[in-house]
């Protein structure tokens, strides 16, 4: 029988990835996608991958989501992103998701990965940890920079297409 937890963490993260990828809002969208993440650093925690999982939700929910959520907030272009329903492409992809599905889960099935069991010490997260801050703080650096130049950037072009509708001109 399934963990009980586990079963409910699948069903919070496939439903709210659904909910991303159908709600016609992108706001309510890139909610449903903070979800699916945090439901991703959930089973993460559950595999006992403790590192990994605060980490998904540092940089995945805490990072990428918020600013794509800030940005959508801040540009405001939602007529842009016009869903047009089409439900054969609706039954195709759910088609093609089974197919791939099923593909995957007989490789996963056939490899043999389950009878793989390995004599190697458990990785201490704190290690990991350490030489982030210790060998890669360029990237880091790097990653926020991006972030906020990205979060600069839909202030402008949110700031500039306001200027434009309403024919206003600051100095």
């Amino acid at each position: 029988m399934a963990d009980p937890v586990f079963v409910a963490l699948a069903v919070v993260t496939i439903g709210s990835a659904i909910a991303a990828l159908e709600l016609r809002s992108l706001v309510y969208g890139s909610i449903a996608l903070m979800g699916t993440l945090g439901g991703i650093a959930g089973l993460f925690l559950l595999l006992d991958a403790t590192f990994v999982a605060l980490f998904q939700l540092a940089v995945y929910v805490g990072s990428i989501a918020v600013l794509i959520l800030f940005t959508v907030m801040l540009v405001k272009r939602e007529l842009i992103f016009k869903k047009i329903e089409d439900n054969r492409r609706k039954f195709a992809g759910v088609g093609l998701m089974l197919v791939t599905m099923v593909a995957l889960g007989a490789i996963f099935i056939d490899s043999g990965i389950k009878d793989i069991t390995t004599d190697e010490p458990q990785v201490d997260f704190r290690e990991i940890g350490s030489d982030f801050v210790t060998y890669y703080w360029p990237a880091l650096i790097l990653m926020g920079l991006i972030l906020a130049g990205s979060v600069t950037g839909a202030l402008v072009l949110a700031r500039r297409e306001d200027i434009e509708e309403n024919g206003q001109r600051t100095s």
